[in-house]
């Protein structure tokens, strides 16, 4: 599947690996789902001339292990840095969801991208990348990554050949996200579940806190749907402060096939919702603070 967007980017990194000016280590930083880690793959696929989509023993991907990045994964990092590359004139790394490291593992690193060994590109990708080590940050050389235009994501869902329709609601709920566009067009059923979701949010909106704190109790069981529920919500809540700020008749999704949530007041109150939403996931997903107590504490802000 193509690329969505980030030209800028894209173009900024194939001119320094085409002129031999790119940098050891670099940090992929913006939201989750903007298409960071595909843009990483095709860098180290240009750099290394492979298809670092497949499995290559000149490029390693590191992903977090039940919720972290350990340090025995960086270490291995590290020992795999300093041999020679099989096939390829560099070794490509590429750690996703770099804030998840750990301490140790953060630290671990830092030497590695104080003394970088032989023909190596190494791209961190974060959505939070205040969660790093300062020494680390002043290490890498960043890239950010910002949302794609409505307009190009229309066009993008166009050559997919999804309907008009279809691809407005896409187009909408993504807010310039390549990755929950991509998951769209995979996942037809996704739309459904979605709307699924902005059902059960509206239940919670109008429910008492016995019926609020039973549903935290049941979320707080699965961190996947944890997660998910919350981006959900994240997006919808978002698609709503947009509509508010931006639409020149102030509709709510009524007309959208979208519905609203009755108890919300204006923009201020909006936001914080979102602010306590975007707290709370990055509470439970980064810390072992207790998943259900964040949960309830949420749940007043409905």
């Amino acid at each position: 599947m193509e690329t969505i967007g980030h030209q800028k980017q894209r173009d900024f990194l194939k001119k320094a690996i085409k002129k031999g000016t790119f940098s050891h280590a670099y940090l992929f930083s913006g939201q989750e789902k903007l298409g960071k880690k595909r843009i990483a793959l095709e860098a180290v696929s240009l750099l290394l001339g492979i298809d670092a989509e497949k499995q290559h023993p000149d490029l390693m991907i590191i992903e977090p292990s039940e919720g972290e990045i350990k340090i025995s994964q960086i270490r291995d990092l590290i020992i795999w840095l300093s041999l020679k590359p099989y096939s390829s004139q560099f070794k490509g790394a590429i750690i996703n969801s770099a804030q998840s490291m750990n301490q140790d593992a953060q630290t671990a690193l830092l030497k590695t991208l104080e003394e970088p060994k032989g023909k190596t590109i190494l791209i961190l990708i974060s959505e939070n990348s205040e969660y790093l080590l300062p020494a680390i940050l002043s290490r890498v050389q960043t890239v950010k990554f910002y949302p794609v235009s409505n307009e190009e994501i229309k066009k993008y869902l166009k050559s997919q050949n999804v309907s008009g329709e279809k691809a407005e609601e896409i187009a909408k709920i993504s807010l310039g996200r390549p990755g929950v566009v991509v998951e769209h067009i995979l996942d037809p059923k996704k739309l459904d579940s979605f709307e699924e979701k902005v059902k059960e949010l509206n239940n919670i909106s109008k429910s008492d806190l016995s019926f609020r704190f039973q549903f935290a109790k049941n979320l707080s069981e699965n961190l996947q749907e944890i997660k998910e529920t919350l981006d959900i919500w994240t997006i919808y809540f978002r698609s709503i402060l947009m509509e508010k700020i931006f639409s020149s008749n102030k509709e709510d999704f009524k007309n959208k096939n979208y519905l609203t949530v009755t108890d919300i007041s204006g923009v201020k109150k909006i936001r914080k919702i979102l602010n306590a939403i975007q707290s709370t996931r990055l509470l439970i997903l980064t810390t072992n603070a207790s998943a259900r107590l964040a949960l309830e504490t949420l749940m007043l802000e409905l």
